[in-house]
C-alpha cells in the first residue's frame, strides 16, 4: 500500500515587529482622521489592522504612546525633513521670496496629497484632545517662531516695515491654510476664481504677503 504523502503545512509569514507597529500607526491615523478620537476605539483599530486588541497594547502600552508615535511619524517623514531643509537654506541666505514661496508650496502640496494631518488637527482641537497641544507645541509653534525670528532680522535689516512679526506670520500661514481648507472642504464651489496650480499659487501668495511687508522709499525717509 502506497503511503499517503502528507501535504506540507502552509507557512504563515509573520509581520516583523517594526512593520506591524507602522501598520498600526497607519490604520490609527486613518480611523482617527475619519471618526475622530472619541469615535475610535482600540478594538476598531485592531480589527482594521487584522490583529487582536492585545497586539495593539503590545506595541503601545497606552493611547498616549500611540498618539506620540503618530506625531513622531508625521514629524520625521521625508517630506517634512525636506521642507525644513529648504526653509533653513532660504533663511540662511536671506532669500525672502524663497522662504515664503517654498513654505507655501510645500504646505499646499502636502495637504493636497494627504489630508489626514489637517483632519487630525481639527478633530483633536474640537474634541479638546491632548494631541492638539502636542501638534501645536512640537510642530506649528516651532515653525511660527522660526519665521517670526526671520522677520525680526529682516526688519532690523531695514528690508521690511516695522510690524508685529508673529502677527505677520499668522497672517501668511492663515492665507495658505484657508486655501487648503477651501479646496478640501468646499470643492463644490464651481465659481472659485482661484484655480491656479500650487506652484503659481505659492508664488502669488508669497508676493502678496511680501508686498505688504516691504519697506517703501517714502517710509525710509
Amino acid at each position: 500500500m502506497t503511503p499517503k504523502l502528507e501535504l506540507e503545512k502552509p507557512i504563515v509569514a509573520r509581520m516583523a515587529a517594526e512593520d506591524r507597529r507602522q501598520q498600526i500607526i497607519d490604520v490609527a491615523v486613518q480611523l482617527f482622521s475619519q471618526k475622530g478620537f472619541r469615535g475610535t476605539t482600540t478594538k476598531e483599530i485592531a480589527h482594521a489592522a487584522g490583529v487582536n486588541e492585545a497586539i495593539i497594547f503590545r506595541h503601545f502600552a497606552t493611547k498616549q504612546e500611540l498618539y506620540t508615535a503618530i506625531m513622531d511619524r508625521k514629524a520625521s517623514s521625508a517630506e517634512v525633513q525636506a521642507i525644513q531643509q529648504t526653509l533653513k537654506t532660504a533663511i540662511d541666505s536671506k532669500d525672502d521670496r524663497q522662504v515664503f514661496t517654498s513654505l507655501a508650496f510645500h504646505m499646499l502640496e502636502a495637504h493636497e496629497r494627504d489630508d489626514t494631518a489637517m483632519r487630525l488637527l481639527l478633530y483633536s482641537a474640537l474634541e479638546g484632545h491632548e494631541l492638539a497641544e502636542m501638534i501645536f507645541r512640537n510642530h506649528i509653534s516651532r515653525t511660527h517662531a522660526q519665521l517670526a525670528e526671520y522677520l525680526k532680522r529682516r526688519i532690523a535689516d531695514g528690508v521690511f516695515r516695522r510690524v508685529n512679526p508673529m502677527l505677520a506670520v499668522r497672517g501668511f500661514l492663515g492665507m495658505i491654510i484657508n486655501q487648503v481648507m477651501h479646496r478640501k472642504f468646499f470643492a463644490f464651489d464651481a465659481q472659485d476664481p482661484v484655480t491656479q496650480n500650487n506652484r503659481l499659487l505659492a508664488e502669488k501668495y508669497a508676493e502678496l504677503f511680501l508686498t505688504g511687508l516691504r519697506q517703501t522709499e517714502e517710509a525710509k525717509r
